[in-house]
């Protein structure tokens, strides 16, 4: 081996300094190819990277719309739930009936009165410009009956339904409708009723259609077959109706389509009257019938019933005397099952505060709708907004008129009183919100399913970004039920069932928290989302819940946020208890609730020795004010910006003391004993702070931002205002630290008595004034501000009543 490989060194040093062209030539060819070699592997390595890259960029563009990949939480849906198949699940409008179905036929209410249509116009949507003098639900348990009074001076409507079950298709139900007019005068009054198809899901021919035939509305769907609708007279007089068939654009121009299908004719008695006739855009083949509207004039005083039934349920639907009688049945037995959950009778309540109470509960399970859809998402990798999936949502909103879509944050808070009600409903709905998490662990904080939905959002607030977090109270009120309410989670009980579906993604949810509102320091956090555009007094932070309540004037990494921080505590407290229940590992939940729960890590992020108060860190400046801007050239127009008189510098935002200050009391992360609890119950008693006669002020009086506008156009929102969620949060802690030994309890009792006492004294007499719950008070003298009707958290008053947390 050894010989043979002597000669080729020797040829191959005779090559490298041989002079002739024939070797240079090879050595050259020698080089070329390594050259090339290098060159090729390096190209290679080179869109090998790139390949991933791109790869990559696609995966983590694609994760903001990817669901979480985990057995779903809602294994029930539509026919399968056929007790909450039905129900008035189109609560942005006054009276609207739909089933849990994505493509479920709807239909609805409008009404105007003859001798004013051109003043008030038409009445469809709930809608504050209505100026309705009240409206909302007396009575509704969520499942089977519902009777709303809505005035509409000079006239009263009250509507109704009752739902009949059985059957394979939804079972029958009926709607009554009962008009008076003021001085019980016989006056001409419009009734219109409808029946709709939403088309935003492609067009429903040729498997739903709906058309009029003798007097009647009928439809077909795949779910429900065939169906019809008999509009009933009860008692009084029907002097004319009209009908026609007509396209719709979509669900939320109903209205306007309507408009368009009335033509004037002349008549012997109303003269020039405004009838439904034909549809032109019918005589474009592409356009099938999806809108079914009828206009009755009716004399008032006047009844109508609205009776829906199928071909297949042989028990005759309810109407006239018998639906009356079974009316009044179903108004008892709401009533005995109110007073058997929340004991307000017992408590001494006089009747008219009991019925303020049934209202609100009522209010709050009439505002619980079906939405179906898909909203729009951006995360940091994607260049526009892209469609998150499509996907039902069966949840309670917060305010028929301002807010008829699903919230978060809100939901946590609404859940509490509902599952109170009826831990169905709440479970129902918690399974739906958790199937909308994705991937990351991300839910986004504002569902805008639907056309009807989406056209009643402001442009800016559609897109919903991956990075914006809402405070976990979903989580939180689980874990409320497990431990108020351990009985219902046994071992095999159907409640314990779901929980045990929904753990991954409560985990990944929780998770996703830590990892994506964590702070710079340990055991701080921060909410993500805040953006100085130089307008604002100082910058919102919408993912906290509390919108425009000051925060660092100068938004940036080192911010540290109390409120969040304790939410994580309580979070971590919430998936430890869940995690027991279901015996599931809670180790390292546990380990972040005892960090989050050490006092002194608090109190070295966010205590001030010198105000003896809990605060944000941040950039911050007190100098700061609205100017109104010269324009710079004729084509501009005069803003008002932000001026900045004293520089920020990295500080403790102590000057802004209000409910943000109270978190590590309002969800009990300090012990009983803490010195720092005895402080801040001696700052919460004082009328120049925060108590006033009517509640918990948002922020301080003595706060240079109390009541003051962020922009020229926005006025203070949680700047003063008393809202009724963290009072509720208050009076719970309060009472908590009130029932354990410790220094404070006798204080901590004496300020939840008269606490509960004013907030609850207040919201009834503003219900009983203005005819309505509201979305906060006043701080200076209790009147309701905001969006009217709140049906949302306000509606906490009923467990504040009942004294139960």
């Amino acid at each position: 081996m050894v010989r043979h490989r002597k000669p080729a060194v020797r040829i191959a040093n005779n090559n490298e300094t041989s002079s002739s062209s024939g070797g240079s030539e090879s050595s050259f060819g020698s080089r070329t190819f390594k050259f090339l070699s290098v060159w090729k592997t390096g190209v290679g390595f080179a869109c090998f990277l790139i390949a991933v890259y791109v790869s990559t960029l696609g995966y983590l563009e694609t994760r903001v719309n990817t669901p979480f990949d985990d057995d779903k939480v809602v294994i029930y849906n539509g026919l399968q739930v056929p007790d909450r198949y039905w129900g008035t699940y189109r609560p942005g409008v006054y009276l609207g009936i739909k089933s849990r179905e994505p493509r479920s036929p709807v239909f609805g209410l409008m009404w105007y009165q003859l001798a004013q249509a051109t003043h008030k116009g038409i009445r469809h949507w709930c809608d504050q410009n209505d100026q309705l003098a009240t409206y909302g639900w007396l009575r509704h348990d969520g499942v089977t009956f519902g009777e709303q009074l809505i005035s509409d001076p000079p006239h009263n409507i009250t509507t109704s339904f009752i739902k009949t079950p059985g059957g394979e298709h939804g079972g029958h139900w009926t709607a009554r409708i009962n008009v008076t007019t003021k001085g019980n005068t016989n006056v001409p009054f419009v009734l219109i009723w409808y029946a709709a198809l939403d088309e935003s899901l492609g067009p429903a021919a040729p498997h739903s259609r709906l058309w009029y035939e003798d007097g009647a509305i009928l439809g077909h769907t795949p779910q429900l077959h065939n169906f019809r609708l008999n509009l009933l007279p009860y008692q009084g007089k029907l002097l004319h109706v009209s009908h026609s068939e007509g396209h719709a654009p979509g669900l939320h121009l109903l209205k306007e389509k309507f408009y368009a299908l009335l033509k004037v004719e002349r008549h012997s008695v109303f003269g020039r009257l405004a009838v439904l006739g034909a549809d032109d855009e019918l005589n474009d083949k592409d356009k099938d019938i999806n809108f079914v509207p009828v206009q009755m004039i009716v004399e008032t005083p006047f009844v109508m019933d609205i009776v829906y039934t199928t071909e297949d349920l042989p028990t005759p639907p309810l109407k006239a005397d018998e639906y009356t009688t079974e009316l009044e049945h179903k108004k008892q037995d709401f009533d005995m099952e109110f007073e058997k959950k929340f004991r307000l009778n017992e408590k001494g309540y006089p009747p008219e505060d009991v019925s303020v109470a049934k209202a609100a509960l009522s209010n709050m399970l009439g505002g619980v709708g079906y939405f179906y859809g898909a909203g729009r998402v951006q995360s940091h990798y994607t260049r526009e907004p892209v469609p998150y999936w499509r996907a039902p949502l069966y949840t309670a909103v917060p305010s028929r008129s301002f807010f008829p879509r699903g919230f978060l944050w809100d939901e946590g808070f609404h859940g509490l009183l509902l599952g109170r009600w009826s831990l169905d409903i709440q479970m129902d709905i918690a399974a739906h919100w958790l199937d909308l998490i994705n991937v990351e662990g991300w839910i986004p904080r504002e569902q805008i399913l639907g056309s009807e939905a989406l056209a009643r959002v402001p442009k800016e607030f559609v897109v919903q970004s991956n990075a914006a977090a809402n405070p976990p109270m979903l989580l939180i009120q689980l874990a409320h039920f497990v431990r108020t309410r351990p009985h219902m989670f046994a071992v095999n009980s159907p409640h314990r069932n779901t929980l045990d579906r929904m753990f991954t993604r409560l985990q990944a949810w929780y998770q996703w928290f830590q990892t994506s509102q964590k702070g710079e320091e340990a055991t701080a956090y921060r909410w993500r989302g805040r953006e100085d555009d130089n307008l604002q007094l100082n910058p919102k932070t919408l993912t906290s819940g509390l919108d425009d309540y000051p925060r660092a004037s100068h938004p940036s990494d080192i911010e540290r946020h109390v409120d969040l921080r304790c939410w994580m505590f309580a979070a971590a407290d919430a998936m430890t208890t869940i995690a027991d229940i279901l015996q599931r590992d809670s180790t390292k939940f546990e380990s972040t609730l005892y960090q989050l729960g050490d006092e002194d890590l608090l109190n070295e992020l966010h205590w001030s020795p010198h105000t003896q108060t809990y605060a944000d860190y941040g950039l911050h400046t007190d100098g700061v004010r609205l100017v109104r801007q010269q324009p710079k050239s004729p084509s501009e127009s005069v803003r008002v910006v932000r001026t900045v008189t004293a520089p920020p510098v990295p500080r403790l935002v102590t000057s802004a003391f209000g409910y943000v200050s109270l978190f590590p009391m309002l969800l009990k992360v300090l012990q009983p004993e803490s010195d720092k609890l005895g402080k801040m119950l001696e700052d919460l008693d004082k009328p120049d702070l925060l108590w006033s006669p009517y509640g918990l002020r948002s922020l301080s009086k003595s706060s240079p931002l109390y009541m003051k506008r962020n922009t020229e156009h926005d006025p203070p929102y949680w700047r003063g205002q008393v809202w009724i969620n963290i009072n509720y949060l208050a009076l719970s802690a309060l009472k908590h630290y009130g029932t354990k030994k410790g220094p404070h309890a006798k204080r901590a009792m004496e300020l939840h008595s008269r606490l509960r006492d004013n907030v609850v004294r207040n919201i009834l007499k503003e219900y009983k004034r203005t005819g309505y719950l509201w979305e906060q008070y006043s701080g200076e003298d209790g009147k309701g501000s905001g969006c009217k009707p709140f049906s949302g958290w306000t509606g906490l008053v009923v467990l504040i009543m009942a004294d139960e947390y």
